[in-house]
């Protein structure tokens, strides 16, 4: 008896002597006589990048210095679409200078909250029955109608344009009813602050509109834009000057906080780095003959039953290969049994991406048996019985290895409930 281990995506010499390792001191531990060989792939078959990475973007860093305003806009729209109301938790927080040039606590620079009432900021000194200025652009916002017209109004068909007329409304009153929106406004007391916080409610609904809609907004930087200045104009103030507070608190948050900017800084090396796992994946997808043609060959090198063990992509390109040829009626010559160990083949015959069957087609006769092993937190496992209902040769075995993802996708060489598992479906298929 032979077992053959055929590793998955992303593995090179290195590592794949560690794991083969492993896999090696458990099963001839358990078989005594067996022959334990490997079938490494990762240097012949596996993906690089032919021009060394001149395709990606940002693979060379260009020069350091001041961001990119483009760069910082996307950074805190990035923000605005995580947290659409967190501009105005600093207006309601941190609120605006005083008359006399001192700044309400808040920001970096204040003392403590609530100093604005103490001193007399939240105009106390008001006339009675004169509606403070923020409060006035808040009565606005809630004015607003919740489904502007498509046509005959700019607004509205900007808003059916870009997608978002559907989540306006849910916009409207998650703004208007926050104790965001109404603590900013109590704070600004004066003209100047009121159009700030006129941008800054604008920018909350237009943020809040995009993040329900996710993608299926089609929404471009300078649609999104003009829906602030539409919106800023209609709450009285200027949707072409972006609040100057909150931009000096948020603008530097946002790179520091947001993902696109390690994103737009890391591209190259991201890339790089998963080429080979992600790389490897596509290239069998649009190469996998050849990989395929190389199993066979190392299957049938040597004579006597053989246990196919497949990890990850490697056992995508077993069920590929022995279904296509026990399709042409020449079943592999000593393939008695494939195990394959968190293997995404179930999930791509679903999505009919396999190469060898199509969604809901049976496995060919002369197909092995099919020992599956996954692990819940590996969400790189799938089951196979499911997707194949009523075919005995097919059996889903779980290994809990404690670990998350994506530590679990490897730690299933040293659970002895996997070992435990192969020897009884040794014992079951009678491999000898």
């Amino acid at each position: 008896m032979r077992f053959l281990f055929v590793h998955g995506t992303g593995v090179r010499r290195e590592r794949h002597d560690r794991l083969f390792a492993q896999v090696r001191e458990r099963l001839t531990a358990r078989f005594s006589g067996a022959a334990v060989d490997s079938c490494y792939w990762g240097d012949r078959f596996g993906a690089t990048l032919g021009a060394g990475g001149r395709s990606v973007p940002g693979l060379r860093p260009g020069p350091q210095g001041t961001p990119d305003p483009v760069d910082a806009e996307t950074a805190e729209w990035a923000l605005l679409l995580a947290d659409p109301l967190c501009e105005l938790r600093v207006l309601a927080e941190a609120g605006w200078a005083a008359a006399g040039g001192r700044d309400v606590p808040g920001d970096e620079d204040a003392g403590y909250d609530g100093y604005a009432e103490d001193a007399g900021y939240d105009d106390v000194f008001a006339m009675p029955g004169v509606q403070a200025a923020g409060g006035r652009v808040l009565a606005l916002l809630e004015g607003l109608p919740p489904a502007p017209p498509r046509t005959g109004d700019e607004l509205g068909a900007l808003l059916h344009g870009t997608g978002l007329v559907a989540g306006f409304a849910a916009a409207l009153d998650s703004t208007a009813g926050s104790a965001e929106a109404v603590r900013a406004a109590t704070r600004a007391t004066g003209e100047p602050q009121a159009r700030e916080l006129a941008t800054a409610l604008a920018r909350a609904v237009t943020a809040a509109a995009l993040a329900g809609a996710t993608d299926e907004a089609d929404c471009t930087g300078a649609e999104r834009d003009r829906l602030v200045e539409l919106l800023t104009t209609r709450l009285g103030g200027d949707g072409r000057v972006p609040g100057a507070r909150v931009a000096a608190v948020l603008g530097r948050l946002a790179l520091r906080v947001t993902i696109q900017p390690l994103l737009d800084a890391r591209r190259g090396s991201l890339t790089v780095g998963a080429t080979p796992v992600l790389g490897d994946i596509l290239r069998y997808q649009s190469r996998g003959l050849e990989l395929r043609d190389f199993l066979h060959a190392r299957i049938t090198a040597a004579p006597g039953p053989t246990v196919l063990i497949g990890h990850s992509l490697g056992g995508i390109a077993l069920v590929d290969l022995l279904s296509l040829a026990a399709a042409r009626g020449e079943a592999v010559p000593g393939a008695e049994l494939l195990v394959t160990v968190g293997s995404q083949a179930p999930y791509l015959y679903e999505l009919g991406a396999l190469t060898a069957l199509e969604p809901g087609a049976k496995l060919p006769y002369g197909f092995p048996r099919w020992l599956n092993v996954y692990d819940r937190h590996d969400v790189l496992s799938y089951l196979a019985a499911p997707v194949f209902p009523g075919d005995p040769r097919v059996t889903d075995h779980e290994v809990r290895s404690r670990q998350p993802f994506p530590a679990c996708h490897s730690a299933y060489w040293k659970q002895d409930s996997l070992y435990e598992r192969i020897e009884q479906a040794v014992t079951e298929a009678e491999i000898g």
